[in-house]
């Protein structure tokens, strides 16, 4: 059987990856697809081809993206440059086209997946973006298809590796957080500008995907909760370890019985959960199910190799599906099209969490007393308290409490009241907190 010609857009980290991955295990991969696969086309501006193995296999290398996406020898479209535009145009044209596409482009896919799914569905043809989500973990194809006999209850992940590089150094080091970022960007963890990262932006599109292929909603991207890790000091790891948690930059996508929870932001988890110790630049998503229970996927998040994984493996995919009945493939978002609810997504003000708060206080009888009952009266119960002896001479001194589970809005309103008494100085840090027992 002919090999299977496929049009490469990008030779950057990834886009190299896939070359290598693709010519250094061609021939498993044929064995596994059914037939060989072949890149006949790629576009890039620049690339090095000193750090790309196996790029004398590629047909043709041009700097023109529209010209591999109207090339008819070209059968599936592999978009690995990232971003909004051209990206969104290129992949629209290639469906127009009659072409199926993989992507590893979570922004994409986050914010104009519905509308490059309902082109697709329209001609017929697949969009696969196993990448697009944590890398080389296979956490789409587990959610679309190894769980497809559940009903998802909730999703808790660690799915940005720079941030947990981050508040890994600052745990294990007691580093501040800038310290840390510098080093990020060094070692090419962080970019220059890393806003997409420490403040939650990247996890928040890989967020979005996740829970539209849990509860089977549209993507809503611009309802998704996104809290970054900039606030937090070193202060609060240390706290938060004497307490028995560690502080970690999750998504949570949670079912309840008034809505879908879409929210990413820092989080207090006990130390002894197996995602509380995923380190470094690792990624971890635990899935639970309410039939198999909390199941974990590990592994790495970024990296040529890692992301080339997952980008191959679906290039196998849609070409064993080539000859499939097109109404009977796998959906894109795991529900059939017509099937996708309209489920709201609530709100941060009406989740309910449980919180770390920290506070700088003025230490003297009936301070703790009046904050306490500001507490009570928001209906805000207190689980524990620790307050830190005054350094010489000081008059404030560190008061730590952790909270049950309270709706936002009503923490939201003791927090302004609290920190408008005069007994109160500075910021008052507010973490969330969750249990993520099976």
């Amino acid at each position: 059987m002919e090999p299977v010609n496929i049009g490469l857009l990008g030779l950057g980290t990834v886009g190299g990856g896939t070359v290598t991955v693709l010519t250094r295990n061609a021939a498993e991969i044929a064995r596994r697809a059914g037939r060989g696969i072949r890149i006949a086309h790629a576009a890039a501006r620049q690339y090095d081809p000193e750090r790309i193995s196996g790029l004398d296999s590629i047909g043709r290398i041009g700097d023109d993206a529209f010209a591999v996406v109207d090339d008819p020898d070209v059968a599936i479209v592999v978009e690995l440059i990232g971003g909004y535009s051209p990206a969104r145009e290129l992949v629209l044209r290639a469906i127009a086209n009659g072409k199926h596409v993989v992507t590893a482009n979570k922004a994409l896919i986050a914010l104009h997946g519905n509308e490059i799914f309902a082109a697709a569905q329209e001609q017929g043809v697949v969009v696969a973006f196993e990448a697009a989500v944590a890398g080389g973990i296979p956490i789409i194809k587990a959610l679309r298809e190894g769980l497809a006999a559940n009903h998802i209850e909730w999703i808790a992940g660690i799915i940005n590796g720079t941030g947990n590089f981050i508040l890994t150094e600052m745990r294990d080091k007691g580093r501040d957080f800038a310290d840390v970022l510098a080093e990020a960007q060094a070692l090419g963890y962080a970019e220059a500008d890393p806003t997409f990262d420490v403040e939650g932006i990247d996890a928040a599109h890989k967020l979005t995907i996740l829970g539209s292929l849990a509860f089977g909603i549209p993507l809503q991207f611009e309802r998704t909760f996104t809290e970054g890790i900039s606030r937090i000091e070193a202060q609060d790891v240390a706290y938060a370890a004497e307490l028995g948690y560690r502080i970690k930059h999750l998504g949570i996508a949670r079912r309840t019985p008034d809505g879908i929870e879409l929210r990413v932001h820092p989080t207090l988890i006990p130390h002894r959960r197996l995602i509380a110790n995923v380190d470094g630049v690792m990624n971890a998503v635990l899935v639970k199910g309410d039939a198999v229970g909390p199941t974990l996927y590990y592994g790495a998040g970024a990296g040529a190799l890692p992301t080339a994984s997952a980008v191959v493996a679906d290039i196998v995919d849609v070409v064993r599906a080539l000859t499939t009945d097109p109404h009977n493939r796998v959906p894109h978002l795991a529900f059939q099209p017509t099937e996708l609810a309209d489920t709201p997504v609530l709100p941060m003000a009406d989740v309910e969490t449980a919180y770390y708060l920290r506070l700088t206080a003025l230490d003297r009888p009936g301070v703790m007393a009046r904050i306490a009952g500001i507490l009570g009266e928001e209906g805000i119960s207190i689980e524990a308290i620790k307050q830190k002896e005054p350094a010489a001479g000081e008059t404030h001194v560190p008061l730590i409490m952790l909270t049950h589970r309270v709706r936002e809005a009503r923490m939201d309103r003791a927090l302004t009241r609290i920190g408008e008494l005069d007994a109160v100085a500075g910021h008052i840090m507010r973490i969330r907190m969750e249990t993520l027992a099976g």
